[in-house]
């Protein structure tokens, strides 16, 4: 039994397909526009995709490259009036598996359906036979020397002895299919390791799927981890798989699982234990074939004191643990943080600055960076907005100030008031990303949503926020 998406705006059309699909045993989703079915695919997943070809707003071409360029194993059929025979031909250049002309009879669509799923599962069967091959060549690759110097990884940048000690770890933990937990403070860059450690795996080929634990509350915790099935509570109109079935074949990223409630503790820890699940108000046991890596910004030593986090639990994550320095302890890698900054932020904030000068740099060496990396980036991305030179002076960048050896918050060097309201500065930051993004889009507020890495629905809430029209 396959779930499969509809995405058609005729009411007609959509419940007649979903219809045909139950009679053969699928379960069905179905959405009358692109952009809520794209939603539906991100919420619930589906092995195989059926999209009209014209639709209002986002037609079917657009749904099959938002498909392929983020479930890429998905499969999508696309469905066309006679007239647009071209158009179809130019749907199967973009990835679609196949098309259907109208009308067609309801046989005709089974087998259609038939066959692309069978194309699917054997397509299945040979990646996982790939999966295995790349784990007999690792082992084979064993036997030769290590190189002088641990691979780099494209987002992770440090020269910095701490941090060729960190791409050490992850190089030898991505072989295997132990759970990692990641140690650091806030802005250190833990998901980027949890990435590479994926990207290195046997699993890099399978989805990695992350989950902030400390942004839900425990019943929204549940259901996001573990799914639920449809009239299990309030709202759940519709049956939802957790981002442990997402996950399977490839990776689960637990960030602040330390704010995990002691009881989603006990159904995380049994699922460590049997890699077997029920989602909430279901009474099905459901096999997961998933790695975890968790992440945390307290140490092993208060995780593990038993505050709160069960002790069980923790030894199940602690397998394998990855601490990550701070950035005031590895200060010899922030110009090569700054360059890589730069380099990625200048297009976005379309930023004359190229090159840094000495006594820029050794001001921003000079700061401890609470904040860490992500500060770091922040501070950047601020003085590329403002700035107006190809050269980034020490004159340019926020003023920063000490106190008792620590260092405070940074302030624009226009501005003496030390009470102002970071989340000011943020929001002004965040309102001018939105109206460029837009602008950029021709005022298409899908197109502004994708720019940004956002839901659509997020994206109206922000436009909402800041009162900005489109």
């Amino acid at each position: 039994m396959s779930q499969i998406l509809i995405i058609d705006d005729h009411d007609s059309m959509r419940e007649g397909l979903e219809l045909l699909l139950r009679r053969r045993g699928h379960r069905t989703l179905s959405a009358q526009n692109g952009a809520d079915g794209l939603d539906l695919l991100e919420e619930s997943g589906a092995d195989l995709v059926i999209t009209d070809l014209k639709m209002a707003h986002m037609g079917g071409l657009e749904v099959l490259e938002r498909v392929r360029d983020r479930f890429p194993t998905t499969e999508v059929l696309v469905i066309t009036a006679y007239g647009t025979i071209e158009k179809a031909v130019e749907a199967m250049k973009l990835g679609a598996a196949d098309f259907l002309t109208k009308p067609f009879s309801s046989e005709e669509f089974g087998m259609k359906i038939d066959r692309l799923l069978q194309t699917r599962d054997e397509r299945e069967r040979l990646r996982r036979e790939n999966r295995t091959l790349r784990v007999e060549n690792t082992y084979l690759r064993e036997g030769l020397p290590d190189p002088a110097e641990p691979p780099r990884y494209s987002d992770i940048i440090g020269e910095s002895e701490a941090m060729k000690q960190v791409f050490r770890w992850i190089e030898r933990v991505a072989r295997s299919d132990s759970t990692v937990m990641i140690y650091g403070e806030s802005g250190t860059g833990k998901e980027l390791v949890a990435r590479a450690i994926h990207a290195g795996s046997n699993r890099a080929d399978g989805p990695f799927v992350r989950v902030n634990c400390g942004a839900l509350n425990e019943s929204l915790l549940d259901s996001e981890l573990f799914g639920h099935e449809k009239g299990a509570f309030t709202g759940a109109e519709r049956q939802r798989r957790g981002r442990f079935e997402l996950a399977t074949h490839g990776t689960l990223f637990l960030d602040e699982v330390a704010t995990v409630a002691p009881q989603t503790q006990v159904r995380l820890l049994r699922v460590l234990q049997e890699r077997e699940l029920e989602r909430v108000g279901g009474e099905d046991t459901i096999s997961v074939d998933v790695r975890v890596v968790a992440a945390t910004n307290q140490s092993a030593e208060e995780l593990g004191s038993g505050n709160g986090f069960r002790e069980d639990l923790f030894y199940r994550l602690h397998v394998v643990p990855i601490t990550l320095p701070p950035l005031r302890h590895r200060k010899e890698d922030i110009p090569h943080l700054v360059a890589h900054f730069i380099e990625k932020l200048r297009d976005r904030t379309r930023s004359p600055v190229e090159t840094v000068t000495e006594c820029a740099l050794d001001r921003l060496c000079s700061y401890d960076w609470p904040g860490n990396v992500r500060e770091l980036e922040n501070v950047i991305e601020r003085t590329l907005v403002l700035a107006d030179q190809p050269q980034l002076t020490a004159d340019g960048l926020p003023v920063f100030e000490r106190g008792e050896g620590h260092a405070m918050e940074p302030v624009e060097p226009t501005v003496t008031d030390r009470g102002l309201d970071l989340n000011r500065v943020v929001e002004g930051m965040e309102e001018r990303l939105l109206r460029q993004a837009l602008e950029r889009a021709d005022g298409v507020k899908a197109e502004a949503a994708r720019l940004l890495g956002l839901k659509p629905s997020a994206l109206y809430y922000k436009l909402e926020k800041y009162g900005i029209e489109a």
